[in-house]
């Protein structure tokens, strides 16, 4: 599961105020495709790419065509919701080009995925067409003081093994570390590290690779900021075939877990850890609820106590160790291994253990000081519900990011609450939604028109401006 929008208004009180639009989602009205199109589609794609990079046998069309959307409520009855008609697997960031060309020749809609981690169905097809596959264009190229450069299926497994044996560390990597880097810069936005370096439109990217939807198909080199454009938008503004981001001088980690008595003890101490020095590359909190989703069972993890969880450098342990004391906290251990499963309970890691454990609850992704401050209130509003905290640089500075966790009795109420949530100072950003709904569409809109200009990338992702009728 790649990492959400969870801080995607995280610029202060006044942005995170405006709530999007909640509506829930719909299935649009899909023409199926022309069989001769898509057979000569295929074709195509086998004389250009080879016989064995391209499959239309339909466990490969399904697989390709879904992602961890069943992890919400409102999404999984619409789901599949469309079905890719050919994939495509190119070997390289070339090959992706050239399936993109292909597609735009034929005029055939094209959706990218890396490893199908996404949460919400963005990396669906709804209006079927071509899937391409990049998880096979995986080499990293280069890497230089302060950057890597990678093809876009290229995993942070191997990224981070590479900037390791030159003294350094990615500066952000999604909590699922299997993922893609061009999956996770078109469907993520932060993870570990991002409490120091913020979300992935604030100086990650360097320069992307990115492949127009047009017959030609050539590559075009967009640097910052313009490439932030392309920054958790699901491909609709053209793909990422190649990606250079953030490094940072490598660190010695280790895993700090320490508890607590009561939530407002843990984000005392939550927020005095925030300015710790160096940062914390990850600090989570979940209440005590939560904790039993956390199997198999762990001394470090007690089940009735509120969990404060860092990735903090080995000097530095002491210092927050004191800190988790002076907040009435303990330390439950220091684990020098414990950072791989700190990050395996982060994020929507922890969305998919409490489902699975309780099925009944869905999940919200907050902002705002109600989550803390106001807890009384917002349990008024939600009742049996449990709180997940991750520490994250906003815009206006440290800040918890939230998933919410809540019994699910159906989409309107869950919607009803949603909007209910704001007057506690709970803002909540919709997961429940295939569709683009942060503060940069204009943006995204303008990258579109030009490395897209028929549409056919991802259709149904980018809503219609008001009174411009239905996205393609």
């Amino acid at each position: 599961m790649s990492d959400s929008t969870l801080a995607q208004r995280g610029g202060g009180a006044g942005q995170q105020r405006v709530l999007p639009g909640f509506g829930r989602a719909r299935l649009p009205a899909v023409t199926p495709l022309d069989p001769a199109v898509l057979d000569g589609l295929a074709a195509e794609l086998a004389r250009l790419l080879g016989d064995d990079a391209v499959r239309r046998d339909e466990a490969s069309r399904l697989s390709a065509s879904t992602d961890w959307a069943h992890m919400s409520p409102v999404l999984a009855p619409l789901l599949p919701g469309g079905v890719a008609d050919v994939v495509v697997r190119p070997a390289d960031a070339a090959g992706i080009a050239t399936a993109v060309g292909a597609a735009h020749r034929h005029r055939v809609p094209v959706t990218v995925r890396g490893q199908g981690t996404g949460n919400y169905g963005q990396g669906i097809p709804l209006f079927g067409g071509l899937v391409v596959d990049t998880s096979a264009a995986s080499r990293v190229l280069a890497v230089e003081d302060g950057w890597l450069t990678a093809e876009a299926g290229a995993s942070f497994v191997l990224m981070e093994k590479a900037a390791l044996a030159t003294g350094q560390e990615l500066a952000i990597l999604p909590s699922t570390v299997g993922s893609t880097v061009g999956g996770f810069i078109a469907g993520g936005s932060g993870g570990t590290g991002s409490i120091a370096n913020g979300a992935i439109w604030d100086g990650y990217l360097r320069s992307l690779l990115v492949v127009p939807c047009t017959d030609d198909a050539t590559p075009v080199a967009v640097p910052f900021p313009e490439n932030t454009a392309m920054a958790h938008a699901f491909g609709v503004s053209g793909v990422i075939a190649q990606a250079t981001v953030a490094l940072r001088p490598a660190r010695r980690w280790t895993g700090l877990y320490t508890s607590f008595a009561d939530l407002g003890g843990a984000v005392a101490a939550g927020e005095e850890l925030f300015e710790l020095e160096p940062s914390p590359r990850l600090l989570s909190l979940d209440e005590a609820g939560i904790i039993a989703a956390y199997r198999p069972a762990d001394p470090a993890l007690p089940l009735d106590r509120v969990s404060l969880r860092g990735i903090v450098t080995e000097d530095s342990v002491e210092a927050a160790s004191a800190v988790v004391r002076r907040h009435g906290g303990r330390v439950d251990a220091v684990r020098p291994k414990g950072p791989a499963h700190i990050a395996s309970l982060s994020y929507n890691h922890t969305t998919y253990r409490v489902r699975k454990v309780r099925p009944e609850l869905t999940h919200l992704q907050c902002m705002g000081p109600g989550l803390t401050r106001r807890r009384a209130e917002v349990a008024a509003l939600a009742p049996e519900s449990l709180i997940h905290l991750e520490g994250f640089l906003t815009a206006s500075g440290r800040d918890w990011v939230s998933m919410l966790f809540l019994r699910y009795d159906g989409a309107d109420d869950l919607y009803d609450r949603m909007a209910r949530l704001a007057d506690v100072e709970v803002y909540v950003d919709d997961p429940h939604t295939w569709e683009l709904h942060h503060g940069r569409l204009d943006a995204v809109r303008a990258a579109a028109a030009r490395f897209d200009p028929d549409g056919l990338l991802n259709p149904g992702k980018l809503p219609a401006l008001a009174g411009a009728g239905p996205t393609p």
